[in-house]
C-alpha cells in the first residue's frame, strides 16, 4: 500500500474518514442510483481531499427500508450498487491510493427479508429458529396487547404481531426500529458466531476496519421489564446492557489477530460519558463523539462538550472521534443558521426558518475549529461543498422510515441525504452520466449549481478550497498529530472566543457577533472566512483561524 500512514498502524489515532452514502455520493450507469463505479471513478477526487480513509453506509443486499440498514445478505453488494468483486476491486484501488476501507455492521438487527427471518416465520413457536429473534406472546387473555411498551427508535411501536399458520393471530417479534427490521437476540449462539464470521469476512478482504451501527442496542433484558427510568446502571431493558462488553471484546480479539490489527468503531448514543468510555476500554478502537453535534452554536456550550468527551477518552487512552454531520443529521449549514442552533431528532420539524448565509459561515468555521482538535475526524459526504440539507424535497418523494412512522410530522433525513453535485450548471449535476435512464433517486436543488464540485474546484475561497487546505495542513503539522491540548482563557479575551492551542498551533474561533483584536505576535496561516469584513478589523464574528508565532 503506497500514500500517506500506509504503514502506520495507530493511523486511527488521528485518520481523516469520509463517510460515503453509496446512493448518494455518485451514479456510474445512469439508473439514478449511486454506485461502486461511481465511487471507483471519485477516487482521484477524494485522494485530493487528503483523507486516510471511506467509511461506507450499508452497501449489502437490502430491500432498503431502511437506506441498507435492514441487511439482507452480509456477504452480498446490493445489485443497485454493483457486485461483491467491484467492492474488493474498490478495496484494492483505493489502498493503492493510501486510502483504507470501513464498512458498516449492523448488529441490532437484520432485514425481514432476511433467510433467517422467514425461517423463523415459518417455524412454531418456541423453535430455534425464532429463538435468533425476540418472538413473544402479547399481553392480555387473548395475547392483543403489546409485550412491552418500550420505546422505538423511529416512532410507533416496538413490536408487530404476525399471524400463525392456520391465519390466526400469533406472536409477537421486537423491532427497536423499523418493523421491516426484526431484532436479533445475542443471547443465540447462532447470532454470535454469523457476526464473527461476518467480521472474518470483510476483514479478509482487506477491509481496515468496522463501524458498529446502534452498538449499545443490541442485548436486551429476557424478562422484557418495561423501562420505567428505576433500573439499576448497566440493567437497561435493551439499551447499554453490561453483557454487551463481552461481544465487542471478542470482536476485539478477532480485529486483534491481523497482521495489520483491524479498527473498531463505534456508533455509541449515550450521554453519560463514563457509561461510553466503557466501550472504548480494549473493545472499540474509536466511537463517535456525538455530543458536540447536538451542541448550540455557542463558545462555552462547544468548550464544555470539548472537554467532557477529551476528559472520557483520557481514561481509556482513546483518541477522540470528531463530527459535525452524518447521515441521520441535519447539516451544518442549515442547522448553524437557525434560532436554535443544537440539534436533536425530537426537534425535526416541517418548515423551520435558517439563515443559508449564517449557516454556512458558521458551519465552515464549525469545520476549521474541530480539524484542530486532537482525534480522528469524520467529514460527511457534501459537507467539504457546504451543502445545505434540502428541506423542499416533494414528500411523494421522501423514504425514510422517521418520515412515515412519525405520521409525516417528523421530515425525517432523506434531506441530507439528496445526491451530490459534481458539475453542470442543472440536476443531475453530473451525479449521473449524460442522457441517463433515471433523474437521480432523490431531486437536487436547481440552486446547487454554484455548489457543485466543479464550480468550487475554480474557487480559492470555496468551502472546498477550506477543507482541503485545511486537511493539508492538519496532515503536515507535528503539533497536529499529537494529542495535547492546551486552553488559552487570557487570549480570548472574551466569553465568545474559543482559544486553544497545541504546541505553536493555535486555533482561535469567535462565537460572538463582534469582531475581537487579534494578538500582534501571531501570523494567521488560515481563515474560514475573509478577516476584513463590514464587522470590522480582527477576528469578525462566526470566524475561525489557525494561527502560529510570527
Amino acid at each position: 500500500m503506497s500514500g500517506p500512514r500506509a504503514n502506520d498502524a495507530d493511523w486511527w489515532r488521528s485518520a481523516v474518514v469520509y463517510e460515503i452514502y453509496p446512493r448518494s455520493f455518485r451514479d456510474a450507469n445512469g439508473d439514478g442510483v449511486g454506485d461502486l463505479e461511481g465511487v471507483r471513478q471519485s477516487l482521484p477526487y477524494l485522494e485530493s481531499l487528503g483523507i486516510d480513509a471511506i467509511w461506507f453506509t450499508p452497501w449489502y443486499r437490502s430491500p432498503l427500508a431502511d437506506g441498507g440498514y435492514d441487511v439482507e445478505d452480509y456477504r452480498q453488494i446490493d445489485p443497485a450498487f454493483g457486485t461483491l468483486e467491484q467492492a474488493e476491486a474498490l478495496i484494492r484501488d483505493a489502498a493503492a491510493r493510501g486510502i483504507r476501507t470501513i464498512v458498516d455492521i449492523v448488529p441490532n438487527h437484520v432485514s425481514a427479508a432476511h433467510p433467517w427471518f422467514a425461517e423463523a416465520l415459518a417455524a412454531a413457536p418456541g423453535s430455534n429458529e425464532r429463538g435468533r429473534f425476540w418472538f413473544h406472546p402479547g399481553r392480555g387473555p387473548h395475547g392483543d396487547d403489546l409485550p412491552t411498551h418500550w420505546k422505538n427508535n423511529f416512532a410507533g411501536d416496538v413490536w408487530t404481531r404476525t399471524t400463525a399458520a392456520d391465519g390466526s393471530p400469533g406472536e409477537w417479534y421486537l423491532h427497536l426500529f423499523a418493523s421491516e427490521q426484526p431484532d436479533l437476540n445475542w443471547n443465540h449462539p447462532d447470532v454470535v458466531r454469523e457476526h464473527e464470521d461476518i467480521l472474518r469476512f470483510w476483514f479478509d478482504r482487506g477491509v481496515a476496519g468496522i463501524r458498529i451501527d446502534s452498538a449499545a442496542h443490541i442485548m436486551k433484558d429476557p424478562a422484557l421489564p418495561e423501562d420505567d427510568g428505576t433500573h439499576d446502571v448497566g440493567r437497561h431493558p435493551n439499551l447499554d446492557r453490561d453483557e454487551v462488553h463481552e461481544v465487542y471484546g471478542r470482536w476485539r480479539e478477532i480485529a486483534d489477530s491481523y497482521a495489520e490489527p483491524r479498527v473498531l468503531v463505534g456508533e455509541v448514543w449515550l450521554p453519560e460519558p463514563d457509561r461510553f468510555a466503557r466501550y472504548l476500554d480494549d473493545e472499540m478502537h474509536t466511537a463517535f463523539n456525538f455530543d458536540l453535534m447536538t451542541q448550540p452554536w455557542d463558545a462555552a456550550a462547544f468548550r464544555a462538550s470539548i472537554e467532557l468527551m477529551l476528559a472520557a477518552h483520557e481514561g481509556v487512552g482513546a483518541p477522540c472521534t470528531w463530527v459535525l454531520s452524518n447521515h441521520d443529521v441535519t447539516r451544518p449549514a442549515t442547522r448553524y443558521g437557525r434560532a436554535d442552533t443544537s440539534f436533536a431528532f425530537e426537534s425535526k420539524a416541517w418548515g423551520v426558518p435558517s439563515d443559508a448565509a449564517l449557516g454556512l459561515r458558521r458551519a465552515r468555521a464549525a469545520a476549521l475549529l474541530i480539524a484542530a482538535l486532537p482525534g480522528s475526524l469524520y467529514i460527511y459526504q457534501g459537507d467539504e461543498l457546504g451543502l445545505p440539507e434540502v428541506e423542499d424535497l416533494d414528500r411523494a418523494s421522501l423514504q425514510d422510515p422517521m418520515f412515515f412512522r412519525s405520521g409525516g410530522t417528523n421530515p425525517g433525513r432523506d434531506g441530507c441525504r439528496v445526491p451530490l453535485p459534481w458539475a453542470g450548471g442543472q440536476p443531475p449535476f453530473g451525479f449521473s452520466p449524460e442522457n441517463a435512464a433515471a433523474p437521480p433517486w432523490l431531486a437536487q436543488p436547481a440552486r446547487w449549481a454554484s455548489l457543485t464540485v466543479e464550480a468550487q474546484d475554480a474557487d480559492p475561497l470555496s468551502t472546498l478550497a477550506l477543507y482541503r487546505r485545511s486537511l493539508a495542513i492538519r496532515r503536515e503539522s507535528p503539533e497536529l498529530q499529537s494529542e495535547g491540548l492546551e486552553w488559552s482563557d487570557a487570549m480570548a479575551g472574551s466569553p465568545s472566543v474559543l482559544v486553544f492551542r497545541r504546541g505553536d498551533f493555535w486555533s482561535i474561533t469567535n462565537f460572538g457577533e463582534a469582531s475581537v483584536a487579534l494578538d500582534g505576535s501571531l501570523e494567521v496561516i488560515l481563515a474560514s472566512a475573509p478577516l476584513h469584513d463590514r464587522s470590522g478589523p480582527g477576528l469578525p464574528s462566526d470566524t475561525t483561524i489557525w494561527a502560529r508565532r510570527k
